[in-house]
């Protein structure tokens, strides 16, 4: 699907929001960022490359620039006659904000009957949370998510990365893509309403069939899968190991590999249900043969008998892995002063209309000349 032609109006700031609209000019839409004098609170956080916020720089390339003073009469004038006259407008304020700024659906509807509307907020646009204020972190602890993480004996540990708004993001780009999908000619006015907590409710995936299916939550699991054994992290002579067994043909292969096949006529071992019941004691069987080899050498045995597994890479090691590079999911964008920018790829691969890099994220107001003498 190309994007080649649609015109978004991205009134986004930090992460949810500019994320979704970056998946979309990466797709080839002309996305206008509109910025207060300020500029988006992303552009000082984190780590600088030639005074471009790389943090910034991540989640902005393939888009334009303008400054506008919204509280200002002229200044929303001329947001109006942007929005007129394109296709789709994303937010990611909470709700209420757009109709104090006096763009309200039903405004925006008079201004533009075909506009496509994407909210995204942390509760969504209706509900008794929906004038609650949230970030990633309220999201992954409201949602169930980060209740499932940690140690079955530890506290809830909430993920590295902020996964709520990088969901959220994505829904809103996928919810944007469909309604873009509908000819222009036969569009009208649709409000799209994406919540960070409802996003991340829809990860539970078995969490929630378990509940579903037995009114039971199931426990804490660390690094172990808590309905499939064996299953998590290992010990090597020098390192750690993830393998992930997911069904008896492959348990088959990994007990020959590591000449334990007898252990399947152990009732304890002979399925997986039974596994799970005796975790620890196929855990501590396996684990006694992992840690007399290195890393590198049960990587090679373990994927040339049919067994997934993989080492434990820190960021810097994941970006450089040959994987990696060969997908190019590390590009470089040019900035301003000609520096190179590392930014992360595009996971979307098309042999036809693929994303590509046109642009670095531009600096605050760069396109304000470009974009208002088109008005």
């Amino acid at each position: 699907m190309s994007l080649k032609g649609t015109r978004i109006i991205d009134l986004t700031r930090v992460i949810s929001g500019p994320f979704c609209t970056q998946q979309l000019a990466d797709l080839g839409a002309d996305v206008i960022k509109v910025e207060g004098p300020k500029g988006d609170p992303l552009r000082e956080q984190g780590s600088k490359i030639g005074g471009m916020s790389a943090y910034f720089a991540s989640f902005n390339r393939n888009k334009r620039s303008v400054v506008l003073d919204l509280r200002k009469t002229e200044e929303m004038d001329k947001l109006k006659k942007l929005i007129s006259g394109s296709d789709m407008l994303v937010d990611n304020f909470k709700p209420g904000t757009m109709a104090k700024m006096g763009l309200s659906d039903p405004v925006l509807e008079k201004l533009n009957p075909r506009l496509i509307v994407c909210h995204i907020s942390g509760f969504g646009q209706t509900g008794p949370y929906a004038a609650r204020p949230s970030f990633d972190f309220v999201a992954q602890a409201m949602s169930g998510f980060m209740w499932t993480n940690g140690e079955a004996d530890g506290p809830p540990l909430r993920s590295g990365l902020p996964i709520s708004d990088l969901v959220a993001g994505l829904y809103a780009a996928l919810g944007c893509a469909a309604a873009l999908a509908v000819p222009a000619t036969q569009r009208t006015f649709k409000s799209i309403d994406i919540a960070m907590t409802d996003s991340m409710v829809s990860l539970l995936a078995y969490m929630a069939t378990e509940v579903f299916a037995t009114g039971q939550t199931l426990p804490r699991a660390g690094n172990d899968h808590p309905l499939v054994a064996p299953y998590g992290l290992f010990e090597t002579s020098d390192g750690h190991i993830a393998i992930a067994v997911s069904n008896d043909q492959i348990v088959d292969r990994l007990f020959i590999l590591l000449e334990c096949h007898y252990l399947l006529d152990d009732p304890r071992f002979a399925n997986n249900e039974a596994r799970v019941q005796h975790r620890d004691e196929i855990r501590a069987e396996i684990q006694s043969r992992l840690i007399g080899q290195t890393t590198e050498v049960w990587l090679a045995r373990l994927n040339d008998a049919g067994v997934p597994a993989g080492p434990v890479l820190d960021v810097i090691s994941a970006l450089n892995d040959p994987q990696i590079q060969y997908r190019n999911m590390v590009l470089e964008a040019s900035g301003q002063k000609g520096e190179n920018i590392p930014i992360l790829g595009f996971p979307i691969k098309q042999s036809v209309d693929a994303p590509e890099l046109r642009c670095p994220a531009p600096e605050l107001g760069e396109h304000n000349d470009e974009v208002f003498c088109q008005l």
